[in-house]
């Protein structure tokens, strides 16, 4: 298949097979900061947003999303992404980076839909990212973080 998709909000084409996942293709098109961990959806690696919502991208077809909006966390207004990536590095929740990217856009999609959240919904909103490295409470402590600046900054 050969079509165009709107990637970080750029129009691209892009050719793919009708059974590519929309990871096959954000990979062999350059976008690198989207992982592939699991391949099962568990993991949080590779996620996206897929016209505003959080999506794992090794479970959509990437026909499906031809007519979306897809953003990786290179994609985030860095107005909006910048007090949560500082976040995670003042908290300590960086390690080896392989679930940052995952865990910056699901903390990104959270404070979207919730500017205050509590610890139990900070949980909630991270269920399906996995990090091998950090343990969760400095993941936690980086949301709760982000949270406060970007208040400040509204």
């Amino acid at each position: 298949m050969k079509t165009k998709l709107t990637i970080n909000g750029k129009l691209i084409s892009v050719q793919f097979s009708p059974t590519d996942r929309l990871l096959d293709v954000l990979r062999n098109y350059g976008f690198t900061e989207v992982k592939e961990g699991c391949r099962d959806g568990e993991c949080g690696a590779c996620v996206v947003l897929l016209n505003e919502k959080l999506v794992n991208s090794c479970q959509v077809l990437a026909a499906s999303a031809m007519d979306a909006d897809v953003t990786t966390v290179k994609g985030l207004d860095a107005g909006s992404a910048g007090p949560i990536q500082e976040a995670f590095v003042d908290a300590g929740a960086v390690q080896c980076g392989f679930c940052t990217p995952g865990m910056v856009l699901a903390t990104y999609a959270l404070l979207q839909e919730n500017p205050d959240p509590d610890t139990g919904r900070i949980r909630q909103a991270l269920d399906g990212n996995l990090c091998r490295c950090t343990g969760y409470v400095k993941i936690i402590e980086a949301v709760q973080l982000a949270a406060e600046r970007t208040k400040r900054h509204e």
